[in-house]
């Protein structure tokens, strides 16, 4: 769900930037080359992205993600790790996910520096809130990577934040010699050292009154976050999903409307918005399609949409002016789309 300032995005494996919507930088396209590769921790790499010419790449904000597109029409997003100083270089940690959709095994296994990739972005719905509020920053894995850059950006600016990493093994913790520099806001959190998961309850019951909290993590973590958060104004809670959570398929069975060129497509059951289009030889924006990247983020006209993603906040679903069609149906015979 996406906050007053910015929003939500996912984080780690499974933002062609002409396929874009809804961002500043929305129809860039880059063509980067794997500049380098380098050890994390056991099964997660820092993959470094350059223009061929050497040139500066547009600037982000932590929380901001690229696509990286891959062989077999793969397009998978990754949150970028903290900026190189000189502005000229994309990095993201990616773990190496076995039983994932298969992007983290193609850059780990078969991907070779001096490579060159198509890359859409930055985009960022994870934005840190312009706000004197003290943060709290809780992540998990490989969540830890736009968390840490959210740590750096307030230790920089001398604002207050508790950063909370939680980790299955020592062994298995990322940017550790980074983060100390974080002390005493840092507290790791070792679960076979604790022989428990990570508090979140606790962390948001003992937070100052005015705090806003952001999580990145595994779907226990968040599972655990959101609930924790639950009493607490939307504006003040903010996270990232790896995935989408499994949820029931938008159910068809209506008729989209495209507006620009009156055409009318019947969806039918077991099918979406997306999928139809697509079928009627339709190129149509889309990326991660679980409805979390919000790449396919769609005007409405007319119509009320049955929202399935997981990007909207309450506030955004309720006033029905957009939608995600990778995943999202209707509630009404006839949509009517800006498309």
């Amino acid at each position: 769900m996406r906050g007053e300032g910015g929003g939500q995005d996912f984080c780690g494996d499974d933002p062609a930037v002409a396929d874009m919507t809804g961002d500043a930088l929305a129809g860039h396209e880059l063509i980067l080359r794997l500049h380098a590769v380098s050890y994390a921790a056991p099964d997660i790499r820092l993959f470094e992205f350059r223009a061929e010419d050497g040139a500066p790449l547009p600037a982000f904000a932590p929380g901001a993600h690229i696509d990286i597109h891959l062989p077999g029409n793969m397009v998978r997003q990754y949150s970028l790790a903290c900026p190189a100083g000189d502005g000229l270089a994309y990095r993201v940690g990616i773990k190496r996910e076995n039983g994932g959709r298969g992007g983290s095994r193609y850059l780990f296994d078969q991907a070779r520096v001096g490579d060159l990739f198509r890359i859409g972005g930055p985009r960022n719905h994870f934005p840190l809130e312009r706000t004197k509020a003290h943060s709290i920053l809780i992540a998990g894995g490989i969540g830890v990577t736009p968390i840490r850059c959210m740590a750096e950006q307030l230790a920089a600016q001398g604002l207050p934040f508790e950063l909370h990493y939680a980790v299955a093994t020592r062994a298995s913790t990322a940017f550790l010699s980074a983060l100390q520099g974080f002390a005493p806001s840092l507290h790791l959190h070792v679960d076979d050292e604790r022989g428990a998961v990570l508090d979140i309850p606790a962390i948001v019951a003992t937070a100052p009154s005015d705090s806003h909290f952001y999580c990145c993590g595994p779907a226990p973590m968040l599972d655990a976050f959101v609930k924790a958060t639950a009493h607490l104004a939307p504006e003040r809670v903010h996270l990232e999903y790896f995935s989408a959570p499994a949820l029931a398929p938008a159910e068809g069975g209506f008729t989209v409307v495209l507006a620009r060129s009156g055409k009318e497509f019947y969806v039918a059951q077991d099918q979406t918005i997306l999928q139809t289009l697509r079928e009627a030889g339709m190129t149509t924006t889309s990326s991660c399609e679980q409805g979390v990247c919000g790449a396919c983020e769609t005007r409405v006209i007319e119509g009320e949409p049955d929202h399935r993603d997981m990007l909207l906040t309450a506030e955004e679903r309720a006033a029905n002016e957009t939608m995600m069609i990778c995943c999202s149906g209707s509630r009404t015979a006839r949509l009517v789309l800006d498309l």
